[in-house]
């Protein structure tokens, strides 16, 4: 085998890469040879069939296969003889791979970059400091009863946070528009679920009235057929219901895992969950502040190859995020929404594990088992 490196744009690489042709055609043969043995073929006996045979049926194949063998080691022996470390899986360009000619085909893929950290202890972070007070803990308290509020029915007109049951049809123009009915929806009004002109209309309204709402959507609204136009909505109100916040007794507690129905020990319970939250956020703040401050004084080229693969990363962790994962192609989120921030990633990633790498730095049992026990104490 012989191999030559060309260095291409950036961190580019193109390895040349020949196989004499005895090397190809011996392991054509000796695969002829082993499927002959082990092949079964109607008007042969097992282990008979002629190699002559195999060839005529099956040679152009079998030449395949042991070309795309020979093209993946010898491929890894090469980069093995130069040294590199390829930043990704290679392409293969100019593959050759005729009978009596010698294999040839050229490699084309990226390498990591050589890193020199910059003096990181020029790097400033600005540790923030905060305690939880009781007036935190009564918002807190209080947030709590709204996540687990219900709605009651009622009878009489809606007012602001009430929560409505309605039909509505939308037009512009006289002409309905896709996605402006609904029938049996739920809102709450003024949590701005619906347009402000739209939500603002249902104040006053009972249960089996039937009025009209004049809405103009915004310049900036998200379908670009329906921006600033004006629409008419006609809406029902089926129904009319007022929230209703849970009781601070024993069965609200219990909720929260405090069992003995003692409001001091909920309160207790809750500070301490925010004690948790809170260290958790400025050690995330001061995570956030050392890599943005590592980003600043080193600035390295990333193989593209990383970036892909780190947008495809990005493209299933929204996917998931909003519960689409299952019925959606990630490949469907255009990739330059989340080009800037792979980019950073992976130059970090690259970073980090350089100044692991060049400071010696090591994990201890101890420390494992304190951040396990962290993470853990956030469960029941």
């Amino acid at each position: 085998m012989q191999a030559t490196l060309e260095t291409a744009d950036g961190l580019t690489r193109r390895l040349l890469i020949t196989i004499p042709s005895n090397d190809l055609e011996s392991k054509v043969e000796d695969k002829l040879k082993e499927t002959a043995r082990s092949i079964h073929l109607k008007g042969f006996r097992p282990g008979k069939v002629p190699v002559k045979e195999i060839r005529r049926r099956f040679g152009d194949g079998i030449r395949q296969e042991v070309g795309g063998e020979l093209v993946q080691s010898a491929y890894g022996e090469a980069i093995q003889e130069q040294q590199l470390t390829p930043a990704g899986m290679p392409q293969i360009e100019d593959l050759e791979l005729e009978s009596g000619k010698d294999l040839a085909f050229t490699a084309i893929f990226e390498i990591f970059p050589e890193i020199t950290l910059s003096d990181y202890s020029t790097v400033s972070i600005a540790k923030p400091v905060c305690d939880i007070t009781e007036p935190d803990i009564d918002k807190m308290v209080e947030n709590l009863r709204e996540q687990r509020k219900s709605y009651n029915e009622v009878d009489r007109a809606c007012v602001a946070d009430d929560q409505l049951n309605i039909d509505f049809d939308g037009s512009v123009d006289d002409e309905a528009f896709a996605g402006g009915s609904g029938e049996g929806h739920t809102l709450v009004v003024g949590a701005g679920t619906m347009l402000k002109d739209f939500e603002d209309a249902l104040i006053g309204a009972s249960a089996g009235a039937a009025l009209n709402a004049d809405v103009t959507f915004p310049q900036d609204y998200q379908n670009t057929e329906l921006a600033g136009k004006a629409a008419v909505f006609k809406i029902k109100v089926n129904s009319v219901s007022e929230q209703s916040l849970p009781e601070l007794d024993g069965a609200f507690f219990e909720q929260f895992g405090v069992t003995d129905g003692d409001m001091d020990a909920f309160r207790t319970e809750v500070k301490s969950n925010m004690e948790r939250e809170l260290a958790a956020s400025i050690k995330n703040r001061n995570k956030s502040q050392v890599m943005d401050g590592l980003s600043e004084i080193n600035s390295i080229e990333v193989p593209k190859a990383l970036v892909t693969t780190e947008i495809d990363r990005m493209r299933q962790e929204m996917m998931q995020q909003f519960g689409g994962g299952q019925q959606f192609d990630p490949s469907i989120l255009p990739a330059d929404m989340f080009e800037s921030r792979a980019e950073k990633r992976v130059a970090l990633g690259l970073l980090v594990n350089e100044l692991v790498s060049a400071d010696e730095i090591d994990v201890d049992d101890d420390s494992v088992r304190s951040t396990i026990e962290e993470m853990a104490s956030s469960y029941e």
